[in-house]
């Protein structure tokens, strides 16, 4: 924050200098005209800098989301690929997995979900990875295929365990600090910038200037509704999941 009031205070004196010296040096004309040489150049930096902020605002949180939907996905296809793997495990081993498995899908879409409005996941799902993770270290077999069956479990549970962090990072996630409320600023100063340079629109010259700020409006409504990957407007359910359990249905259960 400091460093930001520094450098707009230095913005401002490096102006201000200029204004007065090339003044005292009777260089340059008086620019008064709304459509001179000085408004020109003003809103044409203004613009510039209200894309800039604004193409972070939505490009920022957008790239995250669309990580994260893709992310959940993944999770979500190696519980099923779990499921499909404890297939091979003896019979008890199998049950017992496949219960677990879509115990914890269940989890996810009814308890855990909710929670990640907040930014948090719950404990109890990291838990459940890791007993099926020790149940399958602990687990002892002789036959070869049974033990590629273990073999493919563990390495699904990995899967699932790494998307689940990713699933946490991106449930923390936000968009720059300032990003947002720059957005709405710059924008707001860009709507009034015809006024606050002297020109009075008026006519029809107000309808493009309206359908601009109508068209600015949404803008920073949807920057905003994707602001947060799980809490927003748009923001992404559990469907991988919701999917996921459908299809584990359609899998033969052992035992």
């Amino acid at each position: 924050m400091l460093v930001l009031v520094i450098a707009v205070l230095a913005a401002l004196g490096v102006v201000g200098t200029a204004a007065f010296l090339f003044r005292r040096l009777s260089r340059g004309t008086d620019d008064l005209a709304p459509n001179g040489p000085s408004a020109g150049h003003a809103g044409s930096m203004l613009s510039a800098m209200f894309l800039l902020v604004f193409a972070i605002a939505i490009v920022v949180p957008w790239t995250t989301a669309d990580a994260a939907r893709l992310n959940t996905y993944g999770e979500s296809q190696a519980a099923v690929e779990t499921y499909w793997a404890a297939t091979g495990l003896p019979a008890p081993a199998a049950t017992a997995v496949q219960s677990q498995v879509r115990g914890y899908l269940d989890f996810v879409v009814g308890k855990e979900w909710p929670l990640m409005a907040s930014g948090r996941l719950s404990p109890e799902g990291t838990s459940r990875l890791n007993a099926m993770r020790t149940q399958m270290g602990n687990l002892v077999l002789q036959d070869d295929d049974a033990k590629n069956a273990r073999a493919a479990v563990l390495e699904q549970l990995q899967s699932m365990s790494s998307s689940r962090r990713q699933r946490a990072a991106d449930a923390r996630s936000e968009p720059p600090a300032g990003v947002l409320p720059l957005a709405i600023l710059t924008g707001t100063i860009v709507i009034l910038f015809p006024f606050l340079a002297g020109a009075r629109p008026r006519g029809w010259t107000l309808v493009p200037l309206t359908v601009m700020s109508g068209l600015l409006g949404v803008g920073v409504f949807l920057a905003w509704q994707i602001s947060h990957v799980f809490a927003s407007g748009l923001s992404i359910g559990p469907d991988a999941f919701t999917v996921a359990l459908l299809e584990i249905q359609q899998i033969p259960t052992s035992g």
